[in-house]
């Protein structure tokens, strides 16, 4: 009886040992994604099956958070309820899937450590104790991250997009600096059909800011300038939004404003992450999913994220404008999905009427949240400059300035100025030109775009500001709102991009700043390293005298066209000798066009 009785607690053994093995195998995540630095890297648990409305809430009651560590570097990334780990492609609203994902910043073995815990509204709480583990918590584990092997305008080759204190984000990875020009319109660009449970819930109250009685984007002129190679969802869907991107990026801009939460009294009622208008507890996991594949592709393209998360009309309606449970768990759900988004702003709100409290709050609670430390800006009322501003400046969580205003060049000045001598340097981006019912027009109505073109993309650029984004006013076709083509406004992104290419090219930008005064011209902007690089843009053409002060030795003068972008051109003085006030010439041609004069110092002979 003994030999039997030893063979079986032999197989007893041998099948606890397994049940083991399978435990710890289905405990440990799958692990998707290249391996690189800079790329998303997602960990995808197998946990408690639940469902999008189910009790407890898998937003609320549960919450997933994983340290990933490599030597003194550590950062806490939140995770989220990822229904069948599938739901782009399934629709799912159930499942045990529950996930992360985490941007490598370096090379090397980086481990990870998971917290998974459940509790009544657990997910607000910050204290790591609270509630009990549940399924893979505690699992630890490890991967090994290379170096990245992309190139160009895809931002996994350039690194975060980071605030470092000064007037231009930088990317961490190249350490070069950033400027914006973009699409501010259609500011519910994630209104699309092909999103899953994406509909308009209201009639739209003032007329022309939609088509019709009800409004969904199809972008359906785009569809063309979608590729083979790119992304779609459930058997095709998203060709129409892909193509924009491909079609925006392709015209050398950088960054797309939109917001994620426009019900509630928002202007197109069409836009929501959560499973339905009247929930807000409980978010749409396949939509959100869908979401994701879009925000991706832009990564790819070159493109930053320039996310609104709420708007004047809505900004009291989440937990009457303070920062409670929903406000809380909207930000948390935003930035556990995506925040890991290299190139990424968080706006406070477009025309923004929460308090200063309330403000100062909001920033704070992200900061903490987001292990990237994304930048955070606030968007304004016209003439609300000084009310919302002023009590930010100095204020460690806060970084920039989103600007609605027709006095660019001044009110970036004044911006600039003010933060530095608060001691936090902003960013400050011009983000919409009024009116309202005009902003920018399409090019069959202003080809060339004269009042945008010198007043506020060059009245921004040339104050030393961070960027431009164009917003489309109501009275025109493919507005702020029901815009379905970019094409409306291709020469506006043409002239945009021979302004970047200006200061990306021919200027050390970073060193400069806003000399007005070293001209005798009233109209222009000069932008200057004295002794060394000087940008005088005349925006009616002619001519200026420089004040080159105690700078001796010879300046070489040559001008830039800013209408059709090219090298740079001879004009009718080649080279001028400091020191005191000289006078530039004149331009090679078209004298009484804008035109930009670049004044540099030769090196001796």
């Amino acid at each position: 009886m003994k030999p039997c009785r030893f063979m079986l607690l032999c197989t007893l053994y041998l099948v606890f040992a397994a049940d083991r093995q399978t435990l710890a195998a289905t405990e440990m995540p799958v692990v998707s994604g290249e391996l690189k630095k800079w790329h998303k890297i997602t960990l995808t648990f197998t946990g408690p099956e639940t469902d999008e409305t189910a009790k407890p809430n898998p937003f609320l009651d549960y919450r997933l958070n994983v340290t990933f560590a490599l030597g003194k570097k550590q950062y806490v990334v939140p995770g989220y309820y990822a229904a069948d780990g599938n739901a782009a492609e399934t629709s799912a609203t159930s499942g045990n899937k529950w996930r992360v994902h985490f941007v490598p910043d370096d090379v090397g073995r980086w481990t990870y450590t998971v917290s998974f815990r459940t509790g009544p509204d657990i997910a607000l709480s910050d204290d790591p104790t609270t509630g009990s583990g549940v399924a893979f918590d505690n699992v630890r584990g490890s991967f090994v991250i290379g170096p990245s092997d992309k190139s160009g305008p895809d931002f996994r080759s350039k690194g975060l997009l980071k605030y470092i204190g000064k007037r231009y984000l930088q990317f961490a990875e190249t350490r070069r600096y950033f400027i914006k020009a973009g699409a501010d319109s259609p500011e519910n660009f994630l209104a699309y059909a092909d999103f899953d449970d994406t509909y308009d819930t209201a009639e739209l109250k003032r007329q022309g800011e939609a088509s019709g009685e009800k409004f969904l984007h199809r972008y359906v002129p785009h569809v063309q300038d979608w590729q083979s190679s790119d992304p779609t969802w459930k058997n095709g869907k998203g060709k129409g939004i892909i193509g924009a991107l491909n079609y925006l990026a392709g015209k050398g801009m950088n960054s797309v404003y939109f917001i994620p939460y426009n019900i509630d009294g928002g202007d197109g009622k069409d836009v929501w992450p959560w499973t339905n208008p009247r929930e807000k507890l409980r978010f749409d996991c396949s939509k959100l999913d869908q979401w994701e594949i879009v925000f991706s592709h832009m990564d790819k393209l070159g493109l930053m994220l320039h996310i609104i998360t709420q708007e004047t009309e809505n900004d009291q309606g989440l937990d009457g404008g303070e920062l409670g449970p929903q406000r809380r768990l909207y930000y948390l759900e935003l930035i556990a999905r995506f925040a890991h988004h290299l190139a990424l702003v968080w706006n406070l709100g477009e025309e923004n009427t929460n308090t200063d409290q309330q403000r100062k709050a909001f920033c704070r609670y992200i900061k903490d949240l987001d292990p990237y430390d994304h930048p955070i800006v606030c968007h304004t009322f016209p003439g609300e400059y000084d009310k919302v501003y002023e009590p930010l400046l100095g204020y460690e969580h806060f970084d920039g300035v989103s600007l609605q205003t027709n006095d660019t060049h001044a009110q970036t000045i004044k911006w600039i100025d003010r933060s530095a001598a608060a001691g936090r340097p902003w960013f400050v981006c011009l983000d919409e030109i009024g009116p309202a019912h005009t902003g920018v027009m399409p090019d069959k109505d202003d080809y060339w775009h004269d009042e945008v073109r010198r007043k506020h993309l060059w009245g921004n650029l040339m104050a030393g500001g961070a960027g431009v984004e164009w917003y489309f006013g109501y009275k025109f076709a493919n507005n702020d709102l029901n815009c379905e083509d970019w094409r409306s406004r291709d020469h506006l992104w043409d002239l945009t991009r021979y302004a970047l290419e200006f200061f990306q090219q021919h200027l050390p930008f970073t060193e400069m700043s806003h000399q007005d005064e070293l001209t005798s011209a009233q109209d222009d902007y000069c932008f200057a390293l004295p002794g060394e690089f000087y940008a005088i843009y005349l925006p009616n053409g002619g001519t200026t005298n420089l004040n080159l002060g105690e700078s001796s030795g010879t300046f070489g003068v040559r001008w830039y066209n800013p209408r059709a972008g090219g090298p740079l051109q001879m004009g009718s003085v080649g080279e001028v000798t400091g020191p005191g006030s000289v006078a530039i010439g004149h331009p090679p041609q078209e004298p009484d066009k804008d035109w930009v004069a670049l004044i540099r110092s030769k090196p001796p002979r």
